[in-house]
Order: C-alpha cells, then sequence, then structure tokens
C-alpha cells in the first residue's frame, strides 16, 4: 500500500520547492577518508604475510650475529652486520637492482624447493679481499671481475655464510645448503620468472672504513611448502625446545663430571647405649634382617636402588636389580626375622 504524507511533511515539502533548494547529495571525501585508502597493486601481491615477514627478520637478525662472529674472526678484526630490511618484490626488480660485474652465488637448501641467490656488492667483495691479502680492508674504486685466487676467497667466506644460514634455520626447519653456480652478471642468473615474488633480506657489513651490501634472495616458491611454519609462536616455541635441548646437553655433560659415593647397607639394626658401650670382640648382635632379603642401595645418602649381595671374582660386589620408587617399602626397617650379626674387628 502506497504511503500517505503527513500534512507535516507536505509543509516541509513545498517549502523547499518555493525556496528553490535543491537536494544535492555530497559525494566528496573529507581528508581522513582520503588517508584511509591505500593504494594496492594487483600484478604484486603481498604474498607473504607481516606476521612471517617478522619471523624472517627474527631469524635473519640471529643469522646477522652468527655471521658477524665468523667474519671477524676471518678478518680478525671487528666486522659489524646489521639486518637492513625484509622486502617482498618481483624478481626482475631484485635483479636490476644489482651492479655488474657482481659476486653472486645460487645455492639450494633442502627442503626448500626452489634454488635461492646471494649476493656480495663489489665494494664488500674487495674489501674482504683487500684484507685477507693483509691490507687494512680499503675502499677500492674499480670495476672487474675476480680473478680465480680472489674467486677461492670468496668462496670461503661464502661457505661459512651456508654454516651460519643453516643454523639460524634450524630453529623453523632444518636445511640443507648447497652451493650451485657462481655468476658475475645478474642478467644471466634465471632462478625463477621475472613476474614471481621474492623475498629480499639485505644486511649492510661495516669493516673499518667500508661499507657494502650482502643480499640474501629466496622466490616465494621456495618459501611456499615451509610458509605455515613462519609464524611468531612456532618460532618462539622452537627457540624454547632448543634451549632446553641445549640445557638438557650441557647437564648430561657436566653431571659426567661430579663424583658420587655409592654405598650398599648391609642391614640396619637398633641397640641400647648401655649394650653398645659394652661390646667386646665376638658378641653377637641380634638383626631384624633376612639374609635372603634385597639392600638398600645409596647415592651421595639417598637411596635409588635396591639390588642382591655377591661377589665378582673376590672382590664383594652387588646387583642392582630396580630404581627405588618414593612410597615403597623401605627394607631396612623391616621386622621379619631375627638373624645374629657378629661383631668382627
Amino acid at each position: 500500500m502506497a504511503k500517505i504524507l503527513s500534512q507535516d511533511e507536505i509543509d516541509a515539502l513545498l517549502t523547499t520547492v518555493s525556496t528553490g533548494d535543491d537536494i544535492i547529495e555530497d559525494d566528496s571525501f573529507d581528508d581522513d577518508k582520503l588517508r584511509s585508502i591505500i593504494a594496492y597493486d594487483f600484478k604484486h601481491p603481498n604474498r607473504v604475510s607481516k606476521d612471517q615477514i617478522r619471523t624472517l627478520e627474527n631469524m635473519h637478525d640471529n643469522f646477522a650475529g652468527h655471521y658477524a662472529s665468523t667474519l671477524s674472526a676471518i678478518m680478525r678484526t671487528i666486522v659489524d652486520v646489521d639486518l637492513v630490511s625484509v622486502d617482498q618484490i618481483t624478481y626482475s626488480e631484485f635483479i636490476m637492482s644489482l651492479v655488474t660485474p657482481s659476486c653472486t652465488y645460487t645455492f639450494s637448501a633442502e627442503p626448500l624447493d626452489a634454488v635461492n641467490l646471494v649476493d656480495f656488492n663489489p665494494t664488500l667483495t674487495f674489501a674482504f679481499i683487500d684484507r685477507m691479502f693483509g691490507g687494512n680492508g680499503k675502499i677500492l674504486e674499480t670495476e672487474r671481475e675476480l680473478t680465480g685466487i680472489e674467486r677461492s676467497v670468496m668462496s670461503r667466506i661464502a661457505a661459512k655464510l651456508y654454516h651460519d644460514l643453516e643454523r639460524s634455520w634450524e630453529n623453523i626447519v632444518q636445511i640443507s645448503v648447497d652451493q650451485k653456480s657462481y655468476e658475475t652478471n645478474p642478467q644471466f642468473i634465471q632462478i625463477v620468472p621475472p613476474g614471481e615474488t621474492v623475498v629480499v633480506v639485505s644486511f649492510q657489513i661495516k669493516l673499518f672504513q667500508s661499507t657494502g651490501l650482502l643480499t640474501i634472495c629466496y622466490p616465494y616458491v621456495a618459501l611456499e611448502p615451509i610458509i605455515t611454519k613462519l609464524s611468531a609462536q612456532n618460532w618462539i616455541d622452537a627457540t624454547k625446545k632448543k634451549n632446553l635441548d641445549a640445557d638438557k646437553v650441557l647437564n648430561l655433560y657436566n653431571l659426567q663430571q661430579v663424583d658420587a659415593d655409592v654405598a650398599a647397607i648391609l642391614l640396619n639394626t637398633d641397640i641400647k647405649v648401655r649394650d653398645f658401650l659394652n661390646l667386646r670382640l665376638g658378641d653377637i648382635i641380634p638383626s631384624e634382617k633376612k639374609s635372603s632379603e634385597p639392600i638398600d642401595i645409596y647415592v651421595n645418602h639417598r637411596k635409588k636402588y635396591i639390588g642382591n649381595p655377591g661377589l665378582s671374582g673376590k672382590k664383594r660386589a652387588f646387583q642392582v636389580m630396580e630404581f627405588y620408587e618414593e612410597g615403597e617399602p623401605d627394607y631396612s626397617n623391616e621386622n621379619n626375622t631375627n638373624e645374629d650379626m657378629e661383631v668382627k674387628e
């Protein structure tokens, strides 16, 4: 049924028409609404979440600490390694950011599926080489490919990087790094299609006055099988488990060095002080334990085992039969029968 206007509504409508005011719908946005709009590029979607990026940051920050110690030992001077950023870009953008000639290695990291990439900036490369051959790590303004000897030096430094990278990844997944190739022109390296998303981890390395970039590139297809493990909770749980395992190994090692007193108590009995003071050689003291009953074995004055007495060759010995559990009957205090114990010298 059609809605019938009230008299007040009719008066209001006639007033609006007579004054000539038009109802204009304002479609404009204020500044606050404009600021809430975020540009989204459908060609380059963010396939790794912020939580997973933070986990990668924590993991590679840990790697930076390990690699700084490794480089300091090799260079015999203080080397600073700082995590700069963890970004998602396309592979073509990453390749365009590298200089030529470069010192670039490709490597596999099982169980990650795809081939990964690590690049040493030329400034950083020649600073390492200068220091390794006795220099002070000065900046060399040169653009050339590495010689055979220089490549062998950098291969050693890259091998140390792979080892520290494995240590950093072990909280998430155990990886095995294997170097695939060495390239001087990044344009010839095609580990994934140009439009594929990659995660680029950048480090700044400082050696004396020289500063250069170290870059590690993970294709998304390499991270995809373990992408669900890249969460803050998994990182925290794995770190705690690692610390517990390390503490357990350390405690076991420390316990191996501890001396412990082990004693087997054949029997216990109670006598009066007057009888104890009057004991003489050959006196017989009645005991309260059968000779066939098991004996108690103490470790550092604490009851730990139950065993049987015997001989091992010509030496007195005991055989451990079981562990003593709290709440079990203490055989040393049972009053089952009377056996005699002779006092001997």
